[in-house]
């Protein structure tokens, strides 16, 4: 994957728009669900399109950030893109009967304080940091648990569905991964200064105890659902290997840092590391809902129903 222009990325991009009424929600193969997927396809459903929630907001904050007008539109556009995949991930819950109504899946703890903080702190991130932690979020969606779903779901329109989100997402690491190396640049000394520097904001610290566990919580979920847990190496992988591919890109200590840490998620073998975050996902559990705030009003723009 070539470094790309990203100018004529956003004329690809502003002709590869889609909407929810383009899928006919209607159509035959719902009936496909067997009785034994549906409760477990229902918590990996709701976890998928909390995740695409978690993205937009990553993306509207990155709009703030961006150096150029042309990267801007592109993030607002990705923003907006990550809306649609959680609104076409409820429809699809819906047609499978697992929605009633207007309800909105509750997100698991861990997402609802990763959610959180996004609220708060996102948009006072570098745009290195969150620039560099989306692709490695994007490449786990797109090469392990999309690809998953679909080896799990014979429902056509479930196919249907995400063969539109996969295209966009190969947009959103076409340029996650340009902008990953963009940051490259630069006397590497001051690079890693940069880098220690936020490191040690008190705020990234808040950030990183909850998204450690979070991505603890998911990766147990879905091996529990039946994943491969090669499947998650090949992913780690294919970040590492893109990430990685120029000297530039290797430069980037936030792709370092990501790439090691990925690296350490996926191998249950490492108890110096799995044992505390365990324990904080266990930790996690006895938060009572009562003494979190309310979830964001951005939140409320979540929709299932199919308007163009």
């Amino acid at each position: 994957m070539a470094m790309i222009d990203l100018d004529k990325m956003l004329v690809k991009i502003k002709n590869s728009q889609w909407a929810l009424a383009d899928i006919d929600w209607d159509a035959p193969g719902a009936e496909l669900i067997t009785e034994e997927q549906w409760p477990k396809l229902k918590e990996f459903m709701a976890d998928l399109m909390w995740i695409e929630h978690v993205g937009a907001r990553g993306f509207a904050a990155l709009a703030k950030k961006a150096p150029n007008d042309t990267l801007k539109e592109i993030y607002t556009y990705f923003h907006a893109e990550e809306q649609r995949h959680a609104n076409a991930e409820m429809a699809l819950m819906r047609r499978w009967g697992m929605l009633d109504g207007d309800e909105i899946p509750e997100p698991n703890i861990n997402l609802r304080l990763v959610i959180e903080w996004l609220d708060k702190y996102s948009d006072d991130m570098p745009l290195e940091t969150l620039g560099s932690v989306i692709p490695m979020l994007e490449i786990a969606l797109d090469g392990a648990l999309c690809k998953f779903l679909l080896d799990s779901v014979k429902d056509p329109v479930c196919h249907q569905a995400f063969d539109k989100i996969n295209d966009d997402e190969s947009r959103h690491l076409g340029v996650g991964f340009t902008v990953l190396e963009m940051q490259g640049h630069g006397k590497l000394y001051q690079l890693v200064l940069k880098a220690m520097g936020t490191l040690m904001r008190p705020t990234l610290i808040l950030g990183i105890l909850s998204y450690l566990p979070l991505l603890n919580r998911m990766r147990d979920n879905i091996v529990e659902m039946g994943l491969k847990e090669e499947s998650l190496y090949a992913a780690m992988k294919k970040f590492e290997t893109i990430g990685g591919r120029t000297e530039h890109g290797r430069r980037n200590p936030w792709y370092q840092i990501i790439s090691r840490h990925g690296r350490i998620v996926v191998d249950r073998r490492n108890r110096f590391y799995h044992v505390p975050v365990d324990a904080a996902v266990k930790l996690t559990n006895y938060i009572p809902p009562s003494i979190l705030p309310p979830i964001p009003t951005w939140v409320k723009e979540l929709t299932w129903k199919p308007t163009a």
